[in-house]
Parts: C-alpha cells; sequence; structure tokens
C-alpha cells in the first residue's frame, strides 16, 4: 500500500514484468487463473483503456483513507485501493511481487483455496491498517499522520503473503540483498523499505504482515476449514452447472452415429432383453439370430456346434432367408 515510487517513462517498466510473468509461468508448468485474474485487473485498473477510464473512479476517489472511510463510510475506498497504483514503477515493482508469490501459493494451493486467501488477506489486511490508523488517533490525538493519510497499491496483501509463503520454512531468504531467516524476511523489508522509501505506508505494510499472522492462527483454529472456499466452491458450482449438463449431453450424443450403435467403444454382445449387437458392423439383431442379418458374421459366445445350422454349407444366408427373417423382426 505505497504512496510513491519513483517514475520511470511510460512504457519502458512493462517488458520487465511481461519477462517475469513468461518466466514464473513457464517454470510453474500451470497457468494459475487467480494470479492470473489479479494481475489483469491491477494492470486493467491502472491503464485504464476505453470505457473503464469512465467506469473507474479517479486515484484520489479510489484511495485508502482512514478518515474519510471511517468519518463518511466511504467503503470503496477500502476494496479498491489495493487494486490502484501511483505510477507504472509502483505497478511494475508490485506485479513482479504478485506473480512470483501468487504461482508459489497457487500451485500449492487448490485455486479456489487460493482466491479465498487472497480475499481474506485484503479484508484482514484493510481492516487491521484501519484499526491502527484509528488507534493511532485516539493515542496522540491529530499530531499523527496516519489517520488522514492517503494510500494505494497492492503491497499490503503482498506482505501478507509473504508472511504465508514462509510460515513453514526454516531457511533463508534474500531482502534487498542479505540473507536472513524465512520467518523474519516481511519484518526486516517492513523496516528497510520505510527507511529507503519514507513516503510508503508504513502502516499499511504491518497491517499487512498482521493480517498474514491472524489468517494463519485463524486457520489453525478451524483445522483448515475454509468457510469462504467452501462457499466460493458451491456458488461456482451452482453458477457453472448448467454448462456442465449441456457439455454432458453433447459428449452422450457424440458417442452415437446416426443408425444403430455406437464408435469406438467395446459394448457387450447383448444390450438389451433379445437383442445383440453385431461386433463387426454393429447392427442389433434379434435374440434368435445367431447370425448377423446384415454382414452374416456369428454371434459372440455362439459356437456353430450349438447354433442352428443354416441351410447353406458356407453358413451365408441366402436372399429369401434374410428377407424372412428381416419380415419376422420388424412384425415382432
Amino acid at each position: 500500500m505505497d504512496d510513491y515510487f519513483g517514475s520511470v517513462g511510460k512504457g519502458r517498466m512493462l517488458p520487465l514484468l511481461a519477462i517475469q510473468v513468461a518466466s514464473e509461468y513457464h517454470r510453474a508448468g500451470m497457468k494459475p487463473p487467480v494470479t492470473s485474474a489479479l494481475l489483469a485487473a491491477n494492470t486493467l485498473i491502472y491503464f485504464r483503456p476505453g470505457p473503464l477510464d469512465r467506469l473507474l473512479p479517479t486515484v484520489t476517489r479510489a484511495a485508502f483513507s482512514p478518515h474519510l472511510i471511517l468519518k463518511y463510510g466511504d467503503f470503496k475506498r477500502f476494496f479498491l485501493s489495493p487494486f490502484y497504483h501511483i505510477d507504472e514503477t509502483h505497478l511494475v515493482y508490485n506485479m513482479m511481487s504478485l506473480v512470483w508469490k501468487g504461482v508459489q501459493l497457487e500451485s500449492a494451493m487448490d485455486s479456489v483455496d487460493f482466491a479465498s486467501m487472497v480475499a481474506s488477506l485484503l479484508c484482514l489486511s484493510q481492516g487491521i491498517t484501519l484499526i491502527l490508523a484509528k488507534s493511532s488517533l485516539l493515542l496522540f490525538d491529530y499530531k499523527t499522520p496516519y489517520y488522514r493519510q492517503l494510500g494505494i497499491g497492492f503491497s499490503g496483501i503482498l506482505f501478507a503473503m509473504k508472511v504465508v509463503i514462509n510460515s513453514q520454512s526454516d531457511g533463508l531468504t534474500p531482502v534487498f540483498g542479505v540473507e536472513i531467516l524465512s520467518r523474519h524476511a516481511a519484518w526486516v523489508e517492513l523496516i528497510l523499505t520505510y527507511i529507503l522509501v519514507p513516503s510508503s505506508s508504513f502502516l499499511g505494510h504491518l497491517g499487512g504482515i498482521l493480517a498474514g499472522l491472524l489468517y494463519l492462527q485463524l486457520r489453525k483454529f478451524s483445522s483448515g476449514f475454509d468457510p469462504l472456499a467452501f462457499l466460493i466452491r458451491n456458488v461456482v458450482g451452482a453458477a457453472t452447472w448448467p454448462l456442465r449438463f449441456i457439455q454432458k449431453l453433447f459428449q452422450s450424443r457424440r458417442r452415437r452415429i446416426s443408425g444403430r450403435g455406437t464408435v469406438g467403444r467395446n459394448q457387450p454382445p447383448r444390450l438389451a432383453s433379445g437383442v445383440w449387437r453385431c461386433p463387426l458392423c454393429a447392427f442389433d439383431n434379434t435374440g434368435w439370430a445367431d447370425v448377423c442379418e446384415r454382414c452374416s458374421t456369428q454371434q459372440i459366445g455362439v459356437s456353430a456346434s450349438s447354433s442352428v445350422q443354416s441351410p447353406n454349407p458356407s453358413g451365408e444366408l441366402d436372399v429369401d432367408e434374410v428377407r424372412l427373417r428381416r419380415l419376422a423382426r420388424f412384425e415382432g
């Protein structure tokens, strides 16, 4: 939730982001849909192409402001501010971090679980930041700048994701070129970011770290059950049921061909009471016929010795007998 990153010229940073995305997606093998959707949403909101420019509020009307949210109930800032960025450097820096963290987490988790986690971290990080800003006002009166400070950017959620990634790691991770314990990486990055970029939102980043820690505790308390993920699965299942029904319907019809028989499947000789299917031409014959009425192929499982002998020594039916059998079949 940074307030400012220096701008480099418009369009010059995007190739770096494209290279990072291609590298991470190639290495991951699977194409994480939720990470891709988050990347697209942040990018589209920044560039505001076509009608989006008229539909989306401006940066100043979407920026996170504890004062405006609590006093005037402007809650659109609560949900929209993470998806806004002040300039291209700010966008690319956050999106490169999102792709790296998102691919790791979504590859290890189910996409629905990952989507639930991102939604939970967004609400927790924004909510905790709001509480911290209000608390600073109560403790320090109007001497604190945090209550009226504006902030935008996805980095609060990224700090929370870093906490989740490093929660089970006892190894080392580099932070600004320094190797430290992974479980302490988010705290060190919080301090170094504030020192190197004083205009960044310290409170927003701190809220993200606390949100990550709280999310992990809530998961432990609920024994891994995620009610939001459960809700998402049921909503998605209900919304896609008509599509899945139509897909199954067309798949079942594609198995059939015009006329009798199916293609590409080994059906048992007996299809129904008194009917068997020829293994050669797939014609459905009456039960009393031991040879196919279309191609004279012997019925599977019926030996020549036990079948009714054909008056033709060669085993083939003559034209008159085939005609009589077909008449008897349709009349019966």
